[in-house]
């Protein structure tokens, strides 16, 4: 049966385990955002999740036809899919987004590159094939982030009757870094994202690295220019260079580029940090605390989250103002992350080896600076999040930020939060936190030291308008307004 709305994206709303004697079961799959788009899809008649099998066991489900309703898993060669996942999207994209190369070594784009693009196209085309199968007449496509960035492009040449989303999770990189890539695929790349009616973005800084980056190469091709600021509409008008098209051009289409800044849903994080397990790690938490006062950080081990330098900058704190020695712990959860790539697993040993140095530098007998905790443990990050008198969000470069969100809506004292530029969430909360420089170790320090001195009523305050700005648009009203878009 054709589905009238679908979504299409790496990771699906469940993953499959196999059993010793044979046996499949299924697993709902978590997140905040999982959540948030099954709630909204499930309002949805014939709606559709396409994404790729992740696992072996994943490949034994579509392999034996085990289908569960409303979602639709790709069998793609599990070396296509790591050519396409590890060598493209997370050591290319990733790194050309968030602006990380080490520029004296990176990027090479050699015969190896050429090799992973070509699984990289041909990963997305497996998407807009099953998306064209699956869609019916005037459906709705909402394809999600930079995996399936050439999939809008695709789809459209196979079925130009759809509408077409794309939402791009990460930051959009300056027209500087897209230059880095070759020009032939930083046009496949414009034009695979040209192919939606409709971009999104969180914040509109990434808007506006697309639409500026798109018109003004011209290695993209794009024809036209955008529609100026002070027009009711944001985008890019392109048509391309077609041999024996009208006057040498194609069809002239615009593509609206908006921002849908990703919020929280309040309802559902407050009941799962008050659960008991919740209760009994904050409990532990508060034993090895006492009475100081907390610097909380959540973030995984991305090169991307700045963790060193905010581990720095709380040692530069205990330097330059000593009364703070004693008198705060900080809380820091570091979820490891793309374990697989060396530099990901250096960075997460370096993040171990400078907490550990910290505690020398600092610790006493009854005083542990930094609690660090290098593992996934969600509980333990509720339990922080609901402890916190400080936060601290400090990315070099980030898409969103949900943490610096979550943070304010569970903290149970109010939470005074420093927060960096390079965040996308800095867009929305910048009135009411503590501005940093992510590069700037200093001016982080002294923004620790303001926000641990903060009246608690200002805190208080704070906080309250924190929570309001970021549960603004939660998972399903974010994913509703872009289905919305595209009526």
């Amino acid at each position: 049966m054709a589905s009238q709305v679908l979504v299409a994206a790496n990771r699906g709303p469940l993953s499959y385990a196999l059993s010793d004697d044979g046996t499949l079961s299924a697993r709902r799959g978590g997140g905040g955002l999982v959540s948030g788009l099954s709630a909204a899809l499930a309002q949805q008649p014939e709606a559709l999740w396409i994404c790729a099998a992740l696992s072996e066991a994943d490949r034994e489900a579509v392999r034996r036809g085990v289908a569960e309703p409303g979602v639709r898993m790709l069998d793609i060669d599990p070396t296509v899919y790591d050519d396409a996942y590890n060598g493209i999207a997370n050591s290319v994209l990733w790194f050309t987004h968030h602006h990380l190369y080490d520029i004296p070594r990176e990027p090479v784009f050699d015969a190896r590159f050429r090799r992973q693009w070509e699984s990289y196209t041909a990963y997305n085309q497996a998407f807009a094939e099953a998306l064209a199968e699956e869609a019916a007449d005037g459906a709705r496509v909402l394809v999600q982030d930079y995996h399936l960035a050439l999939v809008p492009g695709a789809l459209r040449a196979l079925r130009p009757d759809l509408r077409i989303a794309h939402f791009t999770h990460t930051p959009w990189a300056s027209y500087e870094f897209m230059r880095m890539l070759p020009d032939d695929v930083r046009g496949q790349l414009v034009w695979g994202m040209l192919g939606a009616d409709l971009l999104g973005f969180h914040a509109w800084r990434w808007s506006a690295n697309f639409i500026s980056g798109a018109t003004t190469d011209d290695a993209t091709g794009v024809a036209d220019g955008y529609m100026p600021s002070g027009t009711p509409e944001r985008g890019v008008w392109h048509r391309r260079i077609v041999p024996g098209g009208k006057n040498g051009y194609g069809e002239k289409r615009f593509t609206d580029v908006r921002q849908f800044p990703l919020g929280v849903d309040a309802d559902e994080l407050r009941a799962l940090a008050h659960r008991p397990e919740v209760d009994e790690k904050l409990a532990q938490l508060r034993a090895e605390v006492g009475d100081r006062k907390t610097i909380v950080r959540v973030d995984r081990t991305e090169l991307s989250k700045n963790i060193l330098r905010g581990l720095l900058a709380y040692r530069e704190l205990l330097t330059v103002h000593p009364e703070w020695r004693g008198r705060v712990v900080h809380l820091a959860s570091a979820y490891p992350s793309r374990q697989d790539l060396a530099v990901y697993r250096a960075y997460t040993e370096a993040v171990r080896e400078l907490a550990a140095e910290i505690n020398a530098e600092f610790g006493t007998a009854d005083w542990q600076p930094v609690l660090v905790s290098v593992k996934d443990d969600f509980t333990r990050s509720l339990a922080a999040y609901r402890l916190a008198d400080v936060a601290l969000v400090n990315p070099v470069r980030d898409g969103m930020n949900l943490v610096a969100k979550e943070i304010p809506v569970v903290s149970e004292a109010g939470c005074a939060l420093v927060l960096s530029t390079g965040a996308g969430a800095y867009e929305e909360l910048q009135k009411d936190v503590l501005t940093v420089n992510p590069f700037d170790v200093t001016q982080t320090a002294e923004a620790l030291h303001a926000a641990l001195s903060m009246p608690a009523d200002e805190r208080a305050e704070r906080t309250k308008r924190l929570a309001a700005a970021a549960t603004a648009l939660p998972p399903s009203a974010w994913f509703t307004a872009q289905l919305d878009a595209l009526s």
